[in-house]
Formats: C-alpha cells, sequence, structure tokens
C-alpha cells in the first residue's frame, strides 16, 4: 500500500492458510501481513502481466471453512441461463460545467442539478470539487464515477506530497488522471473533468474517460455545453476584469440551463488565483433570469423614447 510505504511499516511473514481460485485447496504458504495489534495492512502476491491484480485471494479462516474451500469452481459461477437485466429506460446524464483564463486568473463555473434521464435526482449537487489551495476540479459524467476518481486523485496528490515533500503539478497530476483513466476505456464509466488553477501561471487541463487530455484556454462540458460556448465565445476576452469574468461565467451557466433541461437549479462558481481558489456564494439561478428580464425591459423602454 502506498500509505504503507509512506509511514514506513514492516511486515511480519505468518503462516496462514490461504485459497486460490486455481487449485480451490488448503495450503500452509507464509506470506506478509498484519497482526491484531497494529494497523499495518498485507500486501499481495501480484503479477506484472495482469496490471498488479492479486494472484490468489485470501479469505479469513472460518470456524467451517474446509466444506467451503473443497466447493468446486463451478459452484461460484453463473448459472448458463442467467441473463442480464437491462434497465426499463436509458438513463441520460447531463450538466454544464465551465471554465476559461482570464489576466486575473482562472474561473470555474457550474450547475447543480444532477438529472437521472427525465428525472431531477438532486437539485443541489457539488459539481466543483478543491483539490488542493491552488487546484479546483468540475466533473461531468456519472455522478458516481466522477466522485469516486476525485477521491483517488486528492489521495494521490496528498501522498506524492507527503512522498517528496512537494506538491504535484497541475500538468502532472492531469497527466497522472489520465493514466488511471485509460485502462477503462470503452466501459460504461463516464467520467469528463476540467481541473482549473494555478502553478506558475493559470492551468486549464480537460480529461475525460477515455485518457485523453487537452490543455486550453476555455473548456465548457456537458448536455449544456454548446449553448454555454455561445456565450463564451461571443464574450470572453483576455483583458476583462474579475467583476466582468463572474457576470460572464454566470451568464453563460444561465444561457445553458435556459435551454438544457438537464441541467438548472443554481451555478456554483470558484475564482483561482496565485494566492488559491476563492468561492462566491451559490446562486440561484432564478435571480439571473429576472436580472436578464430586467435588463431586456430597460432596452425595449430606451428604443421607445
Amino acid at each position: 500500500m502506498a500509505l504503507e510505504d509512506v509511514c514506513s511499516f514492516k511486515e511480519r511473514s505468518v503462516q496462514h492458510k490461504w485459497f486460490s481460485f486455481s487449485s480451490l485447496g488448503d495450503a500452509a504458504i507464509p506470506f506478509p501481513m498484519s497482526d491484531h495489534y497494529n494497523l499495518r495492512y498485507s500486501r499481495l502476491e501480484t503479477s506484472e502481466n495482469n496490471c498488479g491484480v492479486p494472484l490468489h485471494f485470501f479469505i479469513p479462516p472460518l470456524p467451517h471453512s474446509s466444506s467451503f474451500i473443497k466447493r468446486p469452481l463451478s459452484s461460484f459461477c453463473p448459472p448458463k441461463n442467467s441473463m442480464t437485466v437491462q434497465r426499463p429506460f436509458r438513463l441520460a446524464h447531463g450538466t454544464t460545467t465551465l471554465g476559461f483564463i482570464f489576466q486575473g486568473g482562472v474561473i470555474a463555473a457550474a450547475d447543480t442539478r444532477a438529472s437521472a434521464g427525465g428525472l431531477v435526482a438532486c437539485p443541489a449537487v457539488h459539481k466543483i470539487t478543491p483539490i488542493h489551495s491552488h487546484l479546483v476540479v468540475t466533473s461531468s459524467g456519472s455522478g458516481a464515477d466522477c466522485m469516486l476518481w476525485e477521491r483517488i486523485l486528492i489521495r494521490e496528490i496528498r501522498l506524492y506530497q507527503l512522498r517528496h515533500g512537494h506538491r504535484l503539478s497541475i500538468r502532472a497530476t492531469a497527466k497522472l488522471l489520465s493514466s488511471m483513466l485509460h485502462p477503462f476505456k470503452g466501459t460504461e464509466m463516464c467520467v469528463a473533468l476540467t481541473l482549473c488553477g494555478w502553478d506558475n501561471g493559470p492551468k486549464l487541463i480537460y480529461v475525460c474517460s477515455d485518457g485523453a487530455r487537452l490543455q486550453g484556454d476555455v473548456f465548457s462540458v456537458g448536455s449544456g455545453s454548446p449553448y454555454a460556448y455561445g456565450v463564451l465565445d461571443r464574450e470572453l476576452r483576455w483583458s476583462l476584469s474579475k467583476g466582468e469574468a463572474i457576470s460572464l461565467a454566470r451568464e453563460a451557466v444561465f444561457r445553458a440551463t435556459h435551454r438544457d433541461a438537464y441541467s438548472g437549479n443554481n451555478v456554483d462558481l470558484f475564482h483561482i488565483t496565485a494566492q488559491g481558489w476563492s468561492q462566491r456564494k451559490r446562486e440561484d439561478l432564478k435571480e439571473e433570469y429576472y436580472r436578464d428580464k430586467e435588463k431586456k425591459g430597460k432596452k425595449k423602454n430606451d428604443k421607445l423614447k
């Protein structure tokens, strides 16, 4: 385990019975494991040819384990006539997240609606996750997959800092995440993360579950991204002030949620600079709607005058 290496734990070889699906028999083989008086983890024998997957599966000693161990391998397999149960309907996912770079740092914004098909599963989720003091990640895709990989990323960055005494750079973080996600290419896992941070300057890198890694100045991801890009392409420029950049991000998310049924409810917004990230108070998109309506009313009255 990585934490075991950092803390310099020592292993102890003990006699223990192990169980292998290949032989399904009893054997007394020494292997490293922890005892009952400390928190050390056991290290299983692995193979370099199968990406570190354990060669044997160990089971705890049970009072009547001998009869269980000697069961034939066929008893662990699903019946031949079993079939996969399909969902009655396809669960479509949708979101709107964006990030862009301007002269005052990096802006990251996202809506807060979690959808499952036509169902609003949760109206107040957090789609922007702080990784450390100078890095946040916007997430699109399956909520469970995104949460899992964000936690894995936080753990790996923290362990790297403990080992080497300094933080992993944002480019290296994106490369690490891409390498971890690439083996899942072609599976049903759906993860699209945009790394927004400051590391010797503003950084914006997009990583998705097929291992793709792209660096740029503006990204919008999710079902509402075409509408958000329409606003960003028209208004975004390097010389924006902080207030103008915040207003632009808020409007881009609002326009996307106005047209995209899978996005909506609120907008979360982060601003990342050399001093770290800062989060604005969550705003209800209804307020943006009424502000926009009032603005249109003023323009109409000015034309009539």
